[in-house]
């Protein structure tokens, strides 16, 4: 089963290619996910690469966090799912008596 891995705090200027390379290293590779802003197009210095196998990622994992890569050390975990949002908060319009 393939196993999403979180990898935080890559340079700007690292491109999908580059991570793609680094993470075959420790195995196949499903997807890599470079995150970017959604208007600038900049990426946001996080990736999500997708592992064949569990085994594969906790090599990953085990191999690369901590890492330094284009002179950044590699935070990399298992990724969590993203809480989902409810909605809730508090209105923003003032209210007046």
């Amino acid at each position: 089963m393939a196993t999403k891995l979180y990898v935080g705090n890559l340079a700007f200027h690292a491109t999908r290619a580059q991570v793609r390379e680094l993470f075959s290293q420790a195995g196949e590779i499903i997807e890599v996910d470079l995150i970017t802003d959604r208007y600038t197009g900049t990426p946001k210095g996080f990736a999500f690469v997708e592992m064949a196998s569990e085994a594969e990622a906790q090599e990953a994992i085990q191999r690369f966090n901590g890492y330094s890569f284009n002179n950044r050390a590699l935070m990399v975990r298992e990724a969590r799912p993203r809480a989902e949002w409810t909605g809730g908060g508090y209105s923003r319009t003032i209210k007046r008596f």
